[in-house]
């Protein structure tokens, strides 16, 4: 890649508005609360609460533990427009990301219908499993308009009357933050006045754990352990999350309450030079991160803190470990003044929602100058020597107040090698 002078830098972008829900958390206050506190939000199932899918493989054993969200049945369909009948046939996910879309636009003190400018809309969810449940088959609109992922963007679009460029993104675990990625483009590229992103994964029935077998990258006892030696894989979860996006001059002209700033950005894809196509790269990541850094125009040496992918995977974290030393060693040899954590290890691994939820923590922490723990860390994956790197996992609530502006880097890869 060539170098990218300082004058090329992007125009940065504010994040106005933010809304969200996770695992024991109904609003981002709570959830900012949950990870200062160390709090992990993951539900265990007696033999007697858990519900098996009828999806579920045969013969698979099942760990029953999960990070859920609580009233996934309750939606206030009335202020949407939509009758009983037309809310119980529709994906929980749609119905949250509707609710979080729309709070994400209050709270920045906007209404879309008396706003003059445009509002695109780049999100994306995961897998149905509540019409793999049997749930959400039948009535008025036909099954898919209710039902399928196409439709979640296009519906916020059309009930909040936002005119702007409306995409559903999927790029398996890394879609919310490639969705961020994207919206910030379109404000860049002049598509849109203001851009909300984000994603909704909603996992049905929510009493259900997950399959397990040796070899998968799903964790064996409900606990995701990123960064640490007994870290074997991580535990799926539910969660909902959008921002609200403009550009940066214009907030401050227009007087947002501005939570973060966005200088750089980047999102690629490993190709091919890989052991297998649902491996990670290396070189993918690193290049990702060096270009988003060069394109905010910032030196590594300046980010204080990393929200990583952080599965908690054998093979997966030494791999983005070693993807960051090698972007930062582009312009420093400083070793461990850089905190790193993953919100995985707090609310388990939220597939399509799993970048929106970096995302705002990364946001929250720069608001209140606070880095909340990484859990589950007691001797590092002894593929990763953490002392010859610019990174240490940061396991209590610390202070953030470096000497010059508080800046992080947030990282999200998916499955296909799909990194932003």
């Amino acid at each position: 890649m060539s170098e990218i002078q300082q004058e090329e830098a992007l125009e940065a972008v504010a994040v106005i508005g933010m809304a969200g829900c996770y695992p024991g958390a109904r609003n981002l206050t709570e959830y900012w609360d949950n990870l200062c506190k160390g709090v992990e939000s993951i539900s265990t199932f007696s033999n007697e609460e858990h519900e098996t899918p009828v999806w579920a493989p045969q013969d698979t054993p099942w760990i029953k533990a999960k990070g859920i969200l609580e009233d996934t049945e309750m939606f206030d369909a009335t202020f949407f427009g939509y009758s009983p009948e037309e809310a119980k046939t529709m994906d929980p996910q749609h119905r949250l990301f509707l609710e979080r879309g729309w709070e994400a636009v209050e709270q920045a003190g906007y209404n879309p219908d008396a706003y003059d400018g445009s509002i695109g809309v780049l999100a994306g969810v995961s897998t149905n499993t509540y019409v793999l449940a049997g749930l959400g088959t039948q009535g008025r609109g036909g099954p898919a308009m209710f039902t399928d992922k196409d439709f979640l963007a296009t519906r916020l679009s059309y009930k909040l009357n936002l005119t702007g460029p409306s995409v559903v993104v999927q790029s398996a675990c890394s879609t919310s933050l490639v969705a961020v990625c994207m919206a910030a483009q379109s404000l860049l590229n002049y598509q849109c006045d203001m851009a909300l992103a984000g994603g909704a994964s909603v996992w049905v029935p929510v009493k259900s754990g997950y399959p397990y077998q040796p070899g998968w990258p799903m964790s064996p006892d409900g606990h995701t352990r990123a960064f640490d030696a007994q870290g074997r894989g991580f535990v799926p979860g539910s969660g909902v999350g959008a921002v609200l996006l403009k550009r940066l001059s214009e907030a401050q002209e227009d007087g947002d309450n501005i939570w973060a700033v966005l200088k750089g950005f980047a999102v690629n894809n490993d190709g091919s030079a890989k052991i297998g196509y649902t491996a990670p790269s290396a070189r993918g990541q690193a290049e990702v991160i060096a270009t988003a850094q060069q394109l905010a125009s910032i030196t590594p040496e300046t980010v204080t803190y990393v929200e990583a992918h952080g599965t908690g995977t054998e093979l997966g974290d030494p791999i983005e470990i070693s993807a960051l030393t090698e972007a930062f060693r582009a312009s420093t040899d400083r070793v461990g003044y850089c905190a790193i954590g993953s919100v995985k290890t707090n609310i388990g691994h939220l597939d399509a929602a799993a970048g929106i939820a970096s995302f705002q923590k990364a946001v929250l922490a720069l608001k209140h100058a606070r880095i909340p723990p990484s859990l589950h860390f007691d001797k590092p994956n002894p593929k990763i020597d953490f002392a010859s790197t610019p990174f240490f996992v940061n396991t209590e609530l610390r202070d953030w107040n470096p000497d010059g502006p508080r800046r992080a880097g947030v990282n999200s890869f998916g499955i296909g090698g799909t990194n932003a």
